[in-house]
């Protein structure tokens, strides 16, 4: 397998480029910023934050991931994923506690991808990644009825958990503002409708004006962002926190999630935009590319970022295929900023509120998650739902350790179940005389054919292995055993103990490279006599009858 590189993709295409490439990947930059222009501010409002900082993110986050990732078309920015994330960390600690949090995932990240562990991102199981993606999904729905709605809570309401916000949405659902509600519908329906008139120009874009002009020229009481937020065209400034040991030590849990979920989310939508353009990821240059971008986003004001699949996808459709298009997208939202965003004051909630029910929606996977609870193992659909369950009820990151320690558990009882310890049958021409093609062994040998990994999850099963009186020499066949762990190893020498008292030999059969490798390690070899190790089980029964 080819080594992954530690270099950013952008150098290696800078090779190559020429004025065609130059031209196409502009267009499609501006393209990807005027999506990304109302995401963000969404995303921002969604994760507890100023509408402002989500645009810091998807300018400096942005920059930085195209200028050192390991992806062609990869376009960075905040993403739904991490909405309740975000909020719960702000709601708790402030922004000073995020940015510790988010710079400490970002130096996770960085170290992940020095340590090259880009390719272990595949042992989270799809499950996991399937339930706490679709649990998202519904805490980000769940989070904005109150503002699709128009409702008004009590002061002092406290929502900070989805349970929380379930509850106050159903004690408050009589202050339901119907201009809101037709606001919030109209939106919506231009979202699902747009993409069958129009892909050149974002829905989001269309709804956006739609509700303003809806709004302002209806004289309609619907909150808009000017309403709940101070709006700053001010471009990012540097801002470093307060440290305390006790602040980075009761931070940790979040920076580990954080990090953890924009490497997933990330190679995800890497491997995604590698099908589109037929290319290949450099996943451990993304990751230091992702831990550089987030750092440089908490200390700018920002929140954290990753991937982003949609404005990805985005970007390769229209036409961007180099980074370049990434850095041209930053680039234009700082114009954006500056220039136009007094004009997002104007925005109406509701309009923010459907903007993240369809960022919601096409994130669920729903048709995925229903596909799995109909076709998946059930010990597959109980992680699914399990980690789906979590996310909503709880948070991610208890999601992710139960799914995760959920998935360990059941895949060593799956491969357990898999493994056996059965001996050979004595043969009687009396009773089948069809047996022809049966294999002769001599009274005083027992033959034992084990099959499956022998782990710690199934060791106990070697204690069965039983002899009679006449017996003198019992034989292993492995060569169903691929791997062979600690645990059975030290099974094995109590056997080896068990049949030393009983004057009992122990002869093996087709023992595989890994379980051989860990046998002569601990010395198991020399002490049962490597003569007694044969490559076929013929030669094992020839070798037995001649003891």
């Amino acid at each position: 397998m080819k080594k992954d590189k530690l270099k950013p993709m952008l150098f290696s295409v800078m090779k190559t480029y020429d004025g065609k490439k130059l031209a196409t990947d502009i267009v499609s930059g501006i393209i990807v910023a005027i999506i990304a222009l109302p995401l963000s501010i969404a995303l921002a409002l969604a994760s507890g934050v100023g509408p402002e900082q989500g645009i810091y993110t998807a300018i400096v986050a942005g920059f930085l991931i195209s200028f050192l990732g390991g992806s062609r078309v990869q376009i960075a920015g905040p993403t739904a994923a991490f909405a309740t994330i975000v909020a719960g960390i702000v709601a708790q600690n402030g922004m000073s506690g995020l940015i510790i949090a988010t710079v400490m995932a970002g130096i996770l990240l960085i170290v992940m991808g020095f340590l090259r562990l880009g390719s272990l991102i595949r042992f989270i199981p799809y499950t996991i990644t399937t339930g706490f993606t679709a649990g998202i999904a519904v805490t980000i729905v769940i989070g904005q009825v109150k503002d699709f709605l128009g409702l008004i809570y009590p002061k002092g309401t406290v929502t900070i958990e989805t349970m929380e916000k379930v509850e106050a949405i159903g004690k408050n659902i009589l202050s339901l503002n119907s201009s809101a509600l037709i606001v919030g519908l109209v939106s919506l329906a231009i979202l699902i409708v747009w993409p069958y008139i129009s892909e050149k120009i974002p829905g989001s874009l269309i709804a956006v004006i739609v509700g303003i002009l809806m709004v302002k020229l209806m004289n309609m009481d619907v909150n808009t962002i000017g309403d709940l937020y101070v709006i700053n065209n001010k471009l990012p400034e540097f801002t470093f926190p307060d440290l305390s040991v006790r602040t980075i030590i009761s931070m940790t849990p979040n920076a580990v999630t954080i990090a953890i979920l924009a490497a997933i989310e990330s190679l995800l939508s890497c491997v995604v935009a590698d099908g589109m353009i037929n290319s290949h990821h450099r996943s451990n240059m993304e990751l230091i590319a992702q831990g550089v971008g987030n750092i440089g986003s908490a200390l700018f004001g920002g929140i954290p970022a990753t991937g982003a699949i949609a404005r990805t996808a985005a970007n390769i459709k229209n036409g961007g295929r180099t980074p370049i298009a990434g850095i041209v997208h930053a680039v234009v939202l700082v114009l954006v900023l500056v220039l136009l965003m007094p004009y997002a004051a104007l925005i109406p909630m509701p309009t923010i509120a459907a903007i993240l029910f369809m960022v919601a929606y096409n994130m669920c996977q729903w048709r995925t998650f229903v596909h799995l609870c109909k076709t998946a193992p059930k010990s597959d659909i109980v992680v699914l739902v399990v980690t789906f369950a979590l996310t909503v009820v709880f948070d991610l990151v208890v999601a992710i350790e139960v799914g995760m320690i959920m998935a360990c558990v059941l895949f060593m009882k799956r491969m357990s179940d898999e493994s056996a310890v059965s001996g050979w049958k004595y043969y009687d021409p009396d009773e089948d005389p069809d047996g022809v093609d049966l294999k002769e062994i001599p009274k005083h040998v027992r033959v034992y054919e084990i099959s499956g990994p022998m782990f710690f999850g199934d060791a106990d099963r070697l204690a069965g292995v039983h002899f009679k009186d006449f017996t003198r020499i019992i034989i292993f066949r492995m060569r169903g055993v691929p791997a062979l762990d600690a645990s059975a190893m030290h099974a094995m020498e109590l056997l080896y103990d068990r049949c030393e008292e009983a004057g009992v030999k122990m002869v093996f059969s087709h023992v595989n490279e890994q379980p051989m490798r860990t046998m002569e390690k601990c010395g198991f070899v020399d002490k049962v006599g490597r003569e007694n190790f044969c490559e076929h089980i013929d030669d094992a029964i020839e070798w037995a009858s001649s003891l």
